[in-house]
């Protein structure tokens, strides 16, 4: 069975600019790393373009927003999904786009403000 792809513009946040048009085979989440030419982006926002087409909408293409990144070294599976970082410190925020608040490029191991739950 052939897998349709999506056509999705990649557009850069900063600074403002499109990175190209592609042929998706998948559908890229906010948290996702996505590499494209040789750099690493994370996506940050998804948005869905629809066109009306004999009364009804159809999905016409996707936007992903997107900052440059490198994939992290250090994840954690929590709940059902992948943290950067160490769960187990308490600073740590939980999240695929950040690591915490006090150390946000890492690495946590070796951080003086590691601090255990």
């Amino acid at each position: 069975m052939k897998q349709e792809t999506l056509p999705t513009e990649v557009i850069l946040t900063n600074p403002h600019k499109s990175l190209g048009n592609f042929q998706l085979d998948w559908t890229p989440q906010p948290g996702n790393y996505l590499d494209l030419a040789g750099q690493t982006y994370t996506v940050l926002e998804r948005r869905h373009r629809y066109q009306l087409k004999s009364g009804r909408y159809c999905l016409q293409k996707i936007d992903l927003y997107v900052q440059s990144a490198q994939r992290p070294t250090e994840k954690t599976f929590i709940d059902g999904r992948w943290v950067i970082g160490d769960a187990n410190c308490r600073y740590n925020a939980r999240s695929e786009l950040i690591r915490c608040a006090v150390n946000p490029d890492g690495p946590c191991d070796g951080c003086h403000f590691y601090a255990k739950f």
